[in-house]
């Protein structure tokens, strides 16, 4: 079991400026690589409860430059962790006590990642009912399981592997 503490607060209207404050320092950092940056996950979705974490999905010329920016990101506060389990992605995360940021970098031609991040979170801004039934297991989940992320991310993925599925359908649609 995990220490972590899985805590999923209720939708949080700075979500937004925060993510646009931290695009700005990504942008600087990563100057000409960068094709866009987009707010993903769970705070991108109006009125969705979440973890307090900033997902941000950023676009690169090339995966394989983002590495030389390591050093910049490690002076904004994160954590380079390389692929961390998906191929051609570069993961960053902030906040060694409590999380606030997670940086999920793909060269701008990646489009399976780039779409299913995309199509997930358009598909929850869309269906509200879905969004919904989502935010509830979330709660749930957090709540049977306040010091164990394993289990918390565990007990979601056939929900998100079947909104996925439904928002990929959706958004080629």
């Amino acid at each position: 079991m995990t220490s972590r503490q899985v805590v999923v607060v209720p939708y949080d209207p700075t979500w937004p400026a925060r993510f646009e404050a931290e695009a700005a320092r990504l942008r600087k950092v990563f100057g000409p690589l960068v094709c866009a940056v987009h707010h993903i996950g769970s705070t991108s979705v109006v009125g969705l409860p979440a973890k307090p974490i900033i997902d941000i999905l950023l676009e690169v010329r090339d995966i394989q430059a983002v590495d030389a920016c390591d050093a910049a990101m490690v002076a904004l506060g994160y954590e380079p962790k390389g692929e961390y389990g998906i191929p051609g992605r570069r993961y960053f995360r902030k906040g060694q006590t409590r999380r606030t940021h997670h940086v999920h970098a793909f060269q701008h031609d990646n489009r399976v990642e780039i779409e299913r991040h995309l199509a997930f979170r358009d598909y929850l801004r869309a269906h509200a009912a879905e969004a919904h039934r989502y935010a509830q297991l979330k709660q749930e989940l957090a709540r049977r399981h306040p010091r164990d992320i394993e289990a918390y991310m565990d007990g979601k993925d056939a929900l998100v592997k079947e909104l996925e599925r439904r928002a990929l359908e959706w958004y080629g649609a």
